[in-house]
């Protein structure tokens, strides 16, 4: 299927990889369709991927697996809320933050207190808030992005 995006132009999707938030994302609840969008042609591709909405072809969220930016991450979460999500496979979730990245890229923030949970067997996900004081909404995130892209140019 094609489809037009601000960001990304015209992109091909599968319609079976649409990933469905049934509660929508926090603020935006009336989007519930996305897709991923990562340049999987690339050898060294960047840590960050696009959650692209089906819903409004100008939004898209840059997301990453939070282990990247903080390895001993690991918030509870209840199984209630994991359920919703349909029967998991041997893999598992998988889990990703939403970055915010403002005009000054050095203030790159990653947000750990709302992680996205999906399902990849089911393709439903959810957002959820995560209680543990320890993780922030805005966790620095340049410099650790910044020194993995050194390693790998090494």
């Amino acid at each position: 299927m094609k489809f037009v995006t601000k960001l990304f132009g015209e992109v091909d999707i599968d319609e079976n990889k649409m990933l469905t938030f049934e509660e929508g994302i926090i603020g935006y609840p009336h989007m519930q369709r996305f897709f991923m969008i990562h340049d999987a042609e690339q050898e060294n591709r960047s840590e960050i991927s696009w959650m692209q909405s089906v819903e409004e072809p100008a939004f898209a969220l840059p997301v990453i697996n939070p282990l990247v930016i903080e390895p001993s991450y690991n918030p509870s979460v209840e199984d209630e809320l994991l359920n919703q999500l349909g029967e998991v496979g041997e893999d598992g979730y998988l889990v990703l933050s939403t970055l915010r990245v403002p005009p000054d890229i050095t203030q790159m923030t990653i947000n750990l207190r709302a992680p996205l949970i999906i399902n990849p067997q089911t393709r439903k996900c959810r957002q959820i808030i995560v209680e543990d004081e320890q993780y922030s909404v805005r966790f620095p995130a340049y410099d650790v992005l910044k020194k993995n892209g050194e390693k790998k140019g090494e």
